[in-house]
């Protein structure tokens, strides 16, 4: 499905589901409430939106290092590309692991690790690169330095101005 074919109540639900899902026993009815429609109606669209793969998913984001995951990194694997599906799937069931990408590169899978410190970071990098039998040569391993702190939020302006 393309922008075109967003109706206006498809885009202001995608904003209010970006910007302010409601904490209460019945979100979708506070939701339908907010944008003029029943409740039905918004779950209908919802999963539609689902079906279509433009919502992926609906779930809180966490700010890690209040959760004790003070230390981060990037990590880019050089990936025979026979192995790029069983590889990406050992990384995505590793706790800590998110935003795991294939790249058109010679480091063809990246993704980001948090861990509580350091020591414990340097340690996850290592028990990964065991598992999946990445030699460390392989291994490009980018530890934050610094957090910039960003909210990603995307626009749907009707008339195709400054949204998508």
């Amino acid at each position: 499905m393309t922008d075109c074919c967003l109706d206006p109540l498809d885009r202001r639900l995608l904003e209010v589901l970006q910007d302010d899902f409601p904490l209460a026993s019945r979100p979708w009815r506070e939701i339908g409430d907010r944008i003029g429609i029943p409740e039905a109606e918004v779950l209908r669209r919802v999963r539609r939106l689902t079906g279509e793969g433009i919502i992926r998913s609906i779930s809180p984001v966490v700010e890690s290092a209040r959760l004790g995951l003070a230390a981060s990194t990037l990590i880019g694997m050089r990936v025979p590309p026979d192995r790029v599906d069983e590889l990406a799937s050992a990384i995505n069931r590793e706790p800590g692991v998110s935003h795991n990408y294939l790249r058109d590169h010679d480091y063809n899978l990246w993704f980001t690790l948090a861990a509580r410190d350091e020591a414990a970071l340097h340690r996850k990098v290592e028990e990964i690169a065991v598992r999946t039998g990445v030699s460390p040569h392989d291994l490009l391993n980018l530890p934050s330095v610094r957090r910039f702190k960003i909210g990603v939020r995307f626009r749907f302006a009707p008339d195709g101005g400054d949204g998508l």
